[in-house]
């Protein structure tokens, strides 16, 4: 499972959960990682489904109405395909110059997994969404030389507001008129401000409800005592380290990327066209624009969580895909 060994879930087991199986009472209100991937191996058991892993797709094409699934392991045909492949899988990494002069080691968020061997070194971590945030903060708390690389700014919101999850009070939120979910957020803007002090890191020109967050103050705090440093974004790397859009010049021995990531549709080719963020046009959540019997599932995302959203749009896409096939036999 691509996720580092430290990761807790920033969103709260009631709206983490996915359709038909909640998670024990015993898990904790904020999961970590042994606790979802034990729930995931446990949805399977109770649901009996048949996952079958270790078959990478490598292609997705039609045949007439049908489809083909090509895998390593042989192809797969099928009335309708759900991509349920979200972006975990798609590590977005900018090309930056000079990368291939720099001596140090470059890898992506998607990579790391704990911070055992980067004791002592120096190491930059470029963007401060969540996983940047929490990496950077991990790093520099187990004696790494951290500097985070911030082209934009970030928006930093509390985990949590009087033991309430702050992504159950987006949830609440989410039917209010826009205007007043931005007086609401500003508000709450404010009164962290108050009680934590001036921004430690730019602020973006978005606000906290037009991208999603650095939930959480782990990387405030680790800045605030020292252990992290905020740079201008990355200009191009050097044979030793990087330079900054400001002109600073900095060694570092690795670089970690925590930019994002990329919807994972390559198999489909060029069946489907996609957004300025490289999500395939749906007609509505979840159903195909370009394809009959194509489904996607976890190609949604808000302030509400991502696994809030794949719950809601594996719902809806087995709503659409059981209407289909009713009209296909009838």
């Amino acid at each position: 499972m691509h996720l580092y060994d430290s990761l807790t879930l920033h969103t709260g087991k009631h709206l983490s959960s996915l359709p038909r199986v909640s998670f024990d009472r015993s898990v904790p209100l904020f999961p970590t990682r042994q606790h979802f991937i034990d729930y995931l191996h446990r949805y399977v058991e109770v649901l009996e489904l048949p996952v079958e892993t270790g078959r990478e797709v490598t292609l997705i094409e039609r045949e007439g109405n049908a489809w083909v699934v090509h895998t390593k392991r042989g192809d797969l045909r099928a009335d309708a395909v759900v991509m349920a492949t979200g972006i975990i899988s798609g590590p977005r990494v900018p090309d930056v110059p000079g990368r291939s002069h720099f001596r140090g080691r470059v890898m992506h968020s998607v990579e790391y997994r704990r911070p055992a061997g980067f004791e002592g070194r120096r190491v930059l971590v470029v963007g401060v969404g969540n996983s940047g945030g929490e990496i950077g903060s991990e790093l520099a708390n187990f004696g790494a030389k951290v500097t985070v690389a911030v082209r934009s700014g970030a928006n930093v919101v509390p985990l949590h507001l009087g033991g309430i999850p702050i992504q159950y009070l987006a949830f609440a939120m989410r039917g209010l008129p826009t205007g007043v979910r931005k007086a609401i957020a500003g508000a709450m803007g404010r009164i962290t401000e108050l009680r934590r002090g001036k921004s430690v890191l730019p602020k973006p020109a978005h606000g906290p409800l037009d991208a999603i967050p650095l939930i959480g103050f782990n990387l405030v705090d680790a800045i605030r005592a020292g252990r992290v440093t905020v740079r201008s974004g990355i200009a191009e790397f050097t044979e030793t380290g990087v330079r900054f859009s400001d002109g600073a010049e900095e060694p570092f021995d690795v670089v970690i990327f925590a930019t994002g990531f990329t919807p994972a549709l390559g198999p489909l080719g060029g069946l489907v066209r996609t957004d300025a963020k490289g999500f395939a046009l749906r007609i509505d959540r979840v159903t195909s624009a370009d394809q009959p019997n194509l489904y996607f599932v976890g190609h949604s995302y808000d302030s509400t969580g991502g696994l809030y959203n794949i719950r809601r749009d594996a719902g809806l896409a087995a709503e659409r895909l059981a209407a289909s096939l009713r009209g296909a036999a009838a």
